[in-house]
């Protein structure tokens, strides 16, 4: 594929080069150069994170999962169950239970803010993830594009080689033909 990337914007995109996004520049370039554009994105974005962003992810991580909300009903019922019942008249925390409301009011301003970090940093990973397929799939169509060029190519070879042959053939046919009505046919004699 000994083209140009303008050549290619032009042909296989009906833009030119100008007009492309560095993204397909990347794609085009890849084509010409022959190399693969897939890449690991995880590990790229994984390199990236600062200790804040690692951890606003585990903290997103155990507050989402069934361990932390089975753990947290536990921590709540033994809360209620020692201030009403274990506690008697000496109780920490009397119903309504006012500090609780307060310690799950705090646990809720802290944790909501970390998991929106957490969703903001996966959208951002979501976002390079598809800027990324849509550069593996343009690779993709315009290979296929390029093998459909290969082929067409071949077939019309092909085709080629085969009217010559027909054209050699044929030749061949009449000269023979001639060669027979000039020495005449076999058993085309007198008729009795």
């Amino acid at each position: 594929m000994n083209r140009t990337v303008a050549e290619l914007a032009h042909r296989w995109l009906g833009r030119r080069r100008e007009t492309l996004s560095s993204a397909e520049n990347r794609v085009l370039e890849s084509a010409v150069e022959r190399r693969t554009v897939a890449r690991d994105v995880n590990a790229a974005v994984s390199d990236q994170a600062r200790l804040g962003d690692r951890l606003a992810d585990r903290i997103a991580r155990i507050g989402g999962s069934w361990s932390f909300i089975l753990g947290f009903i536990a921590f709540l019922a033994f809360w209620t169950a020692g201030n009403t019942l274990l506690l008697g008249r000496d109780v920490f925390d009397p119903y309504p239970f006012i500090f609780l409301n307060l310690v799950l009011s705090m646990v809720a301003a802290l944790q909501a803010p970390i998991i929106m970090m957490a969703q903001n940093r996966q959208a951002a990973r979501d976002r390079i993830d598809a800027a990324h397929d849509y550069e593996v799939n343009l690779k993709a169509e315009i290979e296929i594009l390029a093998l459909h060029e290969k082929l067409d190519d071949l077939r019309r070879t092909e085709i080629a080689l085969l009217r010559e042959d027909v054209a050699l053939l044929t030749a061949e046919l009449r000269a023979a033909r001639d060669l027979l009505d000039a020495r005449g046919a076999p058993g085309a004699g007198p008729s009795a």
